[in-house]
C-alpha cells in the first residue's frame, strides 16, 4: 500500500469517525421528558382558622412531640388546644419556630422545615388576632 493509499484510508476513517461522532452527539429529547413541569398547588389562605387550618397543621406536624401524651419529648411544651398554643402565640416563639431563624428553636425537631403554606397559614392567622373560631 503506497503512501497515497495510506492517507486516504486515514481521511476515510477520520471522516467516517466524525459522521458517528456527530450522528451520536445530535440527540433530541422530548421537551417535556426532560424538563417536566412542576405543578405547585396554590396555598389557599381565604379561610384559615384555628378549629380546621391550624389545628390540622399542629396535628400533623407538632403533636407527635406536643401533643397530650407526649410530655416527655416535648419538653413540656403543648400544642394540643387553643389554650395550650396561647402562651407560644403572644410570645412569638411559635411563629419563630415554624420559621427557623433563630430566635427560638428550631421545629420540628430534627426534621425539615414546615411547606410554605403552612407557614404562611399560621402567620397570616396569628396576624389577624390568632382566633380561636
Amino acid at each position: 500500500m503506497g503512501i497515497h493509499n495510506k492517507m486516504k484510508f486515514i481521511k476515510y476513517i477520520f471522516l467516517i469517525g466524525m459522521v458517528l461522532f456527530l450522528f451520536n452527539a445530535c440527540y433530541y429529547d422530548k421537551k417535556d421528558q426532560v424538563y417536566p413541569q412542576v405543578v405547585v398547588a396554590a396555598c389557599d389562605t381565604a379561610n384559615v382558622s384555628y378549629s380546621v387550618t391550624v389545628t390540622n397543621i399542629l396535628n400533623a406536624n407538632c403533636n407527635n412531640c406536643h401533643g397530650a401524651s407526649a410530655n416527655s419529648l416535648g419538653a413540656g411544651i403543648f400544642l394540643n388546644s387553643y389554650a395550650s398554643v396561647q402562651p407560644y402565640i403572644s410570645s412569638g416563639r411559635l411563629v419563630n419556630s415554624i420559621l427557623q431563624n433563630g430566635s427560638a428553636s428550631s421545629m420540628p425537631k430534627n426534621a425539615a422545615k414546615l411547606d410554605v403554606c403552612s407557614i404562611n397559614k399560621i402567620i397570616l392567622w396569628v396576624n389577624k388576632g390568632a382566633i380561636n373560631n
